[in-house]
């Protein structure tokens, strides 16, 4: 290693050292001097220490693990007693200064062997880490065990489940994706959390319409699901969470109009119309949602959402989605070709984003793009049909009724302009 190089590394140890140093020094700026196990000058010299370390081991021709564990060792050893007194002398047991100092150091000695990029992030978020000790300990204190519990599933599903599962088809008719429901799943049990927590943060109205427009992001029918679920628990007004998934309804069709743009752009002078009408309606009525008597009367209290998610609830959604994908394929196989338009309607009451993609590939060489506008709409239609209709079955009587007036008023906007522009593209 050049010296230039080797310098650098030595700097960007330094900086690590003084970085989490400063955090640690103005944590305890408080305390006499002389009282501290370790301040900013000592963070700065363990980091340096574990970069001489790391070079020492390097430069050594045998024994060059020995020489860095060895080192490790012994400063471990050396900070972990003087914290230990510092403890005894201030009546406190706190473990931070001394496991913040030992990864001091091996930053410091990674910073030499590694890649000095990696080591000044990790420093980075140790510092972050170490600043936020008020807020992580009040977020700690007032989290309860449900949110802790569906926090813990919905990391499990994701980061656990999710990679083991079989990512191939199984069953007749094209068969159902087990890693495609699963996703479902935890797209669910996602919307319904990001819901939860966006209700007890920013309070009933802009929390419901922030996560209906995140969860749109994803999936309009999970958040359909989850406001249903609210409205027959009680849990908020239903026009405020109808609200929310017109919201979301909204973001859907904007991201069927940037899958069109992306694929086949040919097809947005006739799509696009009556798509936009149907978004400008459906926020519209969404931030009329916020208005009314009814709405103002009852959100006087915080809405509480007694539970993030329900799992076996999530996951029994999932699985009837899946029968909806089934469902749409064999209505799809049996009409054939010339009813391209009544199978996309189908495959649309599960999902809208893999009919459009399909859909634009086949224009306009397979397909007219009259046609295949048409085949498109028809999905992202029996996809609010399916919403309207999960509505009905999980929801409240008043969020139902809500939902079919937003439904019918965007089939109404949409349809008008579809055939307003059809007529004015006409030759």
């Amino acid at each position: 290693m050049d010296v230039q190089s080797l310098l650098s590394r030595f700097a960007v140890a330094l900086g690590i050292g003084l970085l989490i140093g400063l955090e640690r020094g103005w944590h305890t700026r408080k305390m006499q001097s002389g009282m501290r196990a370790a301040g900013i000058r000592t963070f700065a010299v363990s980091s340096l220490l574990g970069a001489v370390a790391a070079a020492l081991s390097q430069a050594a021709e045998t024994g060059a693990g020995f020489v860095l564990g060895a080192g490790f060792a012994a400063f471990a050893a050396v900070i972990a007693i003087f914290c230990r007194e510092e403890n005894r002398a201030t009546g406190h047991f706190s473990a931070t200064t001394a496991i913040a100092a030992i990864l001091t150091f091996a930053l410091g000695a990674y910073s030499q062997v590694g890649d000095m990029r990696v080591a000044a992030a990790v420093a980075v978020a140790t510092a972050g880490i170490l600043a936020a000790r008020e807020e992580i300990h009040g977020w700690v204190a007032r989290i309860t065990w449900p949110e802790l519990r569906s926090a813990v599933v919905l990391l499990a599903m994701t980061f656990i489940v999710l990679p083991i599962v079989p990512d191939k088809a199984i069953g007749p008719f094209g068969g159902v994706n087990p890693r495609e429901i699963w996703l479902i799943a935890i797209v669910l049990a996602g919307v319904s959390f990001v819901g939860y927590v966006g209700v007890r943060v920013l309070g009933a109205r802009q929390g419901i319409l922030a996560a209906g427009a995140a969860g749109g992001l994803a999936s309009s029918t999970a958040v359909t699901i989850t406001n249903a679920r609210h409205a027959a628990a009680g849990e908020a007004t239903p026009a405020l969470l109808v609200g929310g998934v017109a919201l979301a309804t909204a973001v859907s069709f904007l991201r069927v109009i940037a899958i069109i743009a992306v694929l086949q752009s040919t097809l947005l002078s006739l799509a696009a119309p009556a798509l936009l009408a149907a978004t400008v309606v459906a926020i519209a009525l969404s931030l009329l949602s916020l208005q009314g008597r009814t709405a103002r009367n009852k959100l006087t209290q915080r809405s509480a959402f007694r539970n993030p998610f329900g799992f076996w609830s999530v996951i029994g959604f999932a699985i009837f989605l899946g029968i909806i994908v089934v469902a749409g394929r064999v209505i799809s196989e049996r009409v054939g070709a010339t009813g391209v338009i009544v199978g996309a309607a189908a495959m649309g009451l599960a999902d809208v984003d893999a009919i459009t993609v399909s859909m634009a590939r086949l224009a306009p060489q397979t397909l007219s793009v009259q046609n295949v506008v048409f085949a498109i709409l028809a999905a992202v239609a029996t996809n609010m049909l399916s919403k309207l209709i999960i509505g009905i079955i999980i929801g409240s009587s008043r969020f139902a009724l809500y939902l079919a007036g937003i439904t019918a008023a965007c089939f109404a906007a949409g349809g008008i302009t579809l055939w307003l522009t059809a007529v004015l593209a006409a030759p």
